[in-house]
């Protein structure tokens, strides 16, 4: 309210200084337009017209002075009106601007009444100028100065009012001050206290210490807070001691677990320590006759040439079951989780001569057609590992696939990459079934012969090798009317 009322007066004391600013620009055009009809008089004079012409001449300036004193009239008339407000000493200095201004007003009537006076020369109308001109300055520079001095006045009269509305803020900013004070100290401080003591409260709990006892004070809201936080750290401290009890009893769980666990790895390591030397035993039992026929055979073909074709099947077994052997020492490997592969640049074509030559007579047994649709290409692959995955492939649709009596196994080539299909016209893997058949000891169809590892590795290896592998059944182009299934092999090819 200090505020409005200041601002409020301050505005009146300033539109005060404003109006007398324009009535002094009045003046100022008042003096101008003066400074005109004189000019305008004296040259009429000087050139001898006739009070008709010199009317004519002067009506134009006289006309602006006219309009000019009517402005100034309304506003000192407005400026009587406002300073009511103020006190009759203002109200009088203002009617005697007025008196000013009329006393110019008559001086011009006086003047424009002796030059429209005809058959008077211009040495007798000189006076009448002169005496205009000497009456009207004063007069001039009286309105002008009290229009200077209200101004001024006015100008001082905001300076007051701004020291004592200083001196009214820094009174009431030092109350205030005060009234914080009390009010801080007398009410908020208090309450700041209690809520450090729940602030500590909450720490505590933080820690997991709930020995909380808050005072009990007066009943108000951070009261009830108090009695609520009591109860929170009780029934936390309750449920503390249990869940105690129960890591304690977690843990002896744990242990015994561990025990077992630690039991059972051991078992586990000894079990895989006899198959790594069942496998080592095997492979070197095999592998000593293996080597004593191959040595024989060959033997055979040079002192019995007769008898070569016969030596050669023989050599050629057991170089087969010499490889049978390798694979039994990769399978063992890669069951334990090391899988080393030896990549070379393999022929595409010669691998799929190779995997027909070595399961032609498995196929011709189970009485199936092995169509075999080699393709130009060469990727980066242990030759051994993919061959294995192939033939288990070709064995598997051999197995499951029997009723078609026939296998495809091809070949396509594409830019930078090449695909190696197994093909049978068996009756398909149901969908349900095709998104697990690559997990270990997973089978398509139960009851069958195997243990679910052969797809298994077989992706394993492909993706070794940074590859795909995938499975579509029913076939879009099958091989007859049933729907088929088709392994396909996805491998990066080399490209020259």
């Amino acid at each position: 309210m200090t505020l409005l009322l200041g601002m409020a007066q301050v505005g009146s004391r300033i539109e005060a200084a404003l109006a007398a600013e324009a009535r002094m620009a009045r003046y100022a055009t008042l003096s101008t337009q003066v400074s005109t009809f004189l000019v305008v008089a004296t040259e009429a004079l000087q050139r001898d017209l006739s009070a008709e012409v010199r009317a004519d001449r002067l009506a134009p300036v006289v006309d602006s002075i006219q309009r000019t004193f009517v402005r100034l009239n309304d506003d000192l008339e407005a400026a009587v009106t406002d300073a009511r407000a103020v006190g009759i000493d203002r109200q009088s200095r203002h009617a005697t601007q007025s008196l000013t201004l009329a006393r110019m007003h008559a001086a011009l009537d006086q003047s424009l009444r002796g030059l429209s006076q005809d058959g008077r020369d211009a040495a007798q109308l000189r006076p009448v100028v002169d005496n205009f001109a000497n009456s009207f300055d004063p007069l001039l520079n009286e309105a002008i100065n009290g229009e200077a001095l209200f101004r001024r006045e006015t100008l001082v009269g905001i300076e007051s009012l701004r020291f004592r509305f200083t001196w009214a803020a820094v009174f009431m900013a030092c109350l205030s001050l005060v009234m914080a004070a009390a009010f801080y100290f007398g009410l908020i401080h208090p309450q700041f206290r209690r809520l450090d003591l729940l602030r500590g409260a909450a720490r505590q709990i933080g820690t997991q210490d709930f020995a909380v006892a808050l005072p009990d004070t007066r009943k108000d809201e951070i009261g009830a807070l108090f009695d609520e936080t009591n109860r929170a750290a009780q029934a936390l401290a309750a449920r503390q001691a249990d869940v105690q009890a129960d890591w304690d009893r977690l843990n002896e769980i744990i242990y015994d677990r561990t025990v077992a666990l630690r039991s059972a790895n051991a078992r586990l390591e000894a079990v895989d320590e006899s198959r790594r030397r069942l496998f080592a035993d095997i492979s070197h039992e095999l592998r000593t006759p293996l080597t004593v026929i191959l040595m024989e055979a060959q033997l055979g073909r040079q002192t019995a040439p007769e008898a070569s074709e016969v030596f050669e099947t023989i050599e050629t077994r057991a170089a087969r079951l010499n490889r049978r052997i390798d694979d039994l020492l990769r399978v063992a490997r890669s069951d334990s989780g090391s899988l080393a592969l030896s990549l070379e640049e393999t022929s595409v074509s010669a691998l799929l001569e190779e995997v027909g030559e070595e399961v032609r007579a498995e196929c011709a047994s189970a009485g199936m057609v092995l169509d075999l649709a080699p393709g130009p290409g060469e990727v980066l692959a242990d030759r051994n590992w993919l061959r294995q995955v192939l033939v288990g492939l070709v064995r598997n649709a051999i197995r499951h696939g029997r009723t078609g009596g026939q296998v495809r196994l091809s070949c396509d080539l594409a830019a930078e990459n090449v695909d190696l299909s197994v093909t049978d016209a068996g009756p398909g893997i149901p969908s349900d079934k095709q998104a697990r058949i690559f997990q270990r000891f997973e089978q398509a169809a139960p009851n069958q012969a195997g243990f679910g590892l052969g797809l298994a590795l077989a992706k394993w290896v492909i993706e070794e090798h940074g590859g795909q592998i995938a499975v579509e059944s029913p076939v879009a182009a099958p091989l007859s009317d049933a729907p088929g299934t088709r392994i396909r092999l996805r491998l990066p090819r080399v490209v020259r």
